[in-house]
């Protein structure tokens, strides 16, 4: 039954499978029911997260808010509940005390979780990494890591996307990959190999995303050093044809916030029921149009 697979297993047979999982973020609590349906609807399989800037910039509440929204509409055939980004130093350079929120988050019945210690020089990143996934793990929850920097949540303007993707800046080593994959345990990784986030300041948060793509060759060079289910943050706004070769090379797991978030943001001024209409229309087109991931549930549920 699906309901007795977890959320790791599900993962890994979509890595295995050239399948990819959505994760996709909660940052209004009126967004999780439009997604919800379009999952059941198309038949798909994805993750309902929730990121703590989204409960600290936006209005998603708290993680047990969300938690309480996703047991209103649960259904385990379609999707499971993940805590995306905690970081231990956030998008403002300040310290967090992760740990506690992990803990909360397995008590409110997240299946997965995910520490950023991406900002962290290696050594430490590994540390706070390896602290999660030892509490974790003893829970039976799926740990995610980020090696690397998927640039876009900090303040402040960027640099250009052809100067970045051109130097390879903040792209994840595979060498330290291996490393860290080997010394903290964690179930999947996140990789930055040319992927942005979309901006979160209130300033900068309706500007449209630069039309990203990745660096497929990187991609793979992790992919051999590691063999675990690779994570791509920033999926919104990356060519078709890059998702496609990204999932051929190793992505198993692809976050997506700003295709659904701003369509909410743009409507929720005529009402939560047209907000909500434009959000499920825009998650039936990135589950259809840009993943091409309809009925992937009985292909990841099947033995």
């Amino acid at each position: 039954m699906p309901s007795q697979i977890s959320t790791a297993e599900i993962v890994r047979r979509a890595y295995q499978r050239g399948i990819v999982v959505p994760a996709f973020n909660i940052p209004y609590l009126p967004m999780l029911e439009p997604i919800g349906r379009a999952l059941r609807n198309t038949r798909s399989f994805g993750l309902i997260a929730v990121a703590r800037l989204e409960w600290v910039k936006f209005e998603s509440g708290s993680l047990q808010a969300v938690a309480a929204e996703y047991a209103r509409h649960k259904d385990s055939r379609f999707m499971r509940l993940h805590l995306d980004h905690v970081p231990v130093i956030d998008e403002d350079n300040l310290q967090v005390d992760y740990l506690p929120i992990i803990r909360q988050a397995i008590e409110a019945g997240y299946e997965s979780v995910m520490v950023d210690g991406s900002r962290l020089p290696l050594d430490k990143n590994i540390a706070a990494t390896a602290a999660v996934a030892k509490l974790a793990h003893a829970a039976g929850v799926a740990v995610e890591g980020e090696l690397g920097a998927v640039m876009g949540h900090e303040e402040g303007p960027m640099p250009s996307y052809e100067e970045l993707f051109a130097s390879g800046r903040g792209f994840t080593d595979p060498r330290e990959a291996s490393q860290f994959v080997r010394q903290t345990g964690v179930d999947w990784l996140s990789v930055a190999v040319g992927s942005v986030h979309g901006a979160v300041s209130k300033a900068r948060k309706d500007e449209k995303k630069v039309e990203a793509r990745l660096h497929i060759a990187r991609l793979q060079e992790i992919k051999a050093a590691i063999n675990i289910p690779l994570v791509l943050h920033g999926g919104s706004g990356i060519q078709k044809s890059y998702i496609r070769r990204g999932i051929q090379s190793g992505i198993a797991k692809i976050n997506v916030g700003t295709a659904l978030r701003q369509p909410f943001e743009r409507n929720r001024a005529a009402g939560i029921r047209q907000a909500q209409e434009a959000v499920y229309q825009a998650a039936i087109a990135q589950i259809k149009d840009e993943l091409g991931m309809t009925d992937s549930a009985a292909a990841l549920f099947s033995a």
